[in-house]
């Protein structure tokens, strides 16, 4: 089978929360989803100042799916009912498993607040079969230390968090999670086995596949096939992975995301009967 070929490129779209400045390429106008990545909130790059109030994420619920968070600048403080709690600085990933539900706070930790400095963070859902929905929550935290980064070509380097040989998380189903660098006038080829569906969006820079191009904050839908044959000419930044699709039904609502309507209604009526854990000291 040859190469996968471009379809179609979707603009991510500006959605501010507060301060923090905000792109959202998935879910969009013509685009619900990238089965089984559900959701994309691309936050920064900014600089905050000194004395500043940091991120505004605090104490929230989740059911139904995992969270991938990648920092790409700055810190990240996370703390969760199920008793998971760090901060991860620059290059590292913070991976959570939802699962039959928590509640966490994505907060900046007490030094970014008081120091300020630069600030980029990408945050992906990506979905849970029924079979996983209600799992055992989990969080797990990655340092970039624990990140091999392998070379696909001359000045091409992958970061793979999970899916791929070396890589620290060991995904409930098998779902590959990288970034991907690439330096001015380089090309690989990314891997993506053929029936899977593949997640690429260009961070920084312009990306370019066979003859099309893929903009800076652009998210790329791809033809099937056996490997994305990518260049860039300026260099450019990506988040990339792909996964198999799950092909189930999807309702969502708010932080909850499940198959039925029934079954959203039993996620808020047991977050509002304390099921989730009681959120008092993580905010």
């Amino acid at each position: 089978m040859s190469a996968r070929s471009l379809r179609s490129i979707h603009r991510a779209q500006r959605e501010d929360i507060g301060e923090l400045v905000t792109r959202r390429p998935v879910p969009g106008s013509g685009l619900e989803q990238v089965d089984p990545f559900l959701f994309l909130n691309h936050h920064g790059p900014q600089t905050y100042p000194p004395g500043n109030q940091g991120l505004p994420f605090g104490p929230h619920p989740h059911r139904g799916f995992e969270t991938v968070t990648f920092i790409l600048q700055g810190n990240l403080a996370h703390r969760d009912t199920g008793g998971g709690e760090s901060v991860v600085e620059a290059g590292g990933v913070q991976w959570m498993t939802a699962g039959r539900g928590l509640i966490h706070a994505e907060l900046s930790p007490k030094s970014f607040k008081r120091e300020g400095g630069p600030l980029e963070i990408l945050q992906l859902w990506v979905n849970l079969p029924s079979a996983l929905k209600l799992a055992e929550p989990n969080y797990v935290p990655v340092t970039a230390a624990e990140i091999p980064a392998v070379e696909l070509a001359p000045g091409v380097s992958m970061r793979a968090v999970s899916g791929s040989e070396g890589a620290p998380i060991a995904s409930l189903t098998g779902v590959m999670l990288a970034t991907v660098e690439m330096a001015a006038g380089s090309s690989a080829a990314l891997p993506a086995p053929a029936g899977r569906s593949v997640f690429f969006y260009t961070v920084r820079g312009t990306a370019r596949i066979g003859s099309g191009e893929v903009p800076e904050h652009h998210l790329a839908q791809l033809s099937d096939g056996e490997g994305v044959a990518v260049s860039s000419e300026a260099g450019c930044v990506i988040l990339y992975g792909h996964a198999d699709p799950i092909g189930e039904p999807v309702v969502a609502h708010g932080p909850f995301v499940m198959n039925t309507r029934e079954e959203i209604l039993q996620a808020l009526q047991d977050y509002q009967r304390g099921v989730f854990g009681d959120p008092a000291g993580l905010g």
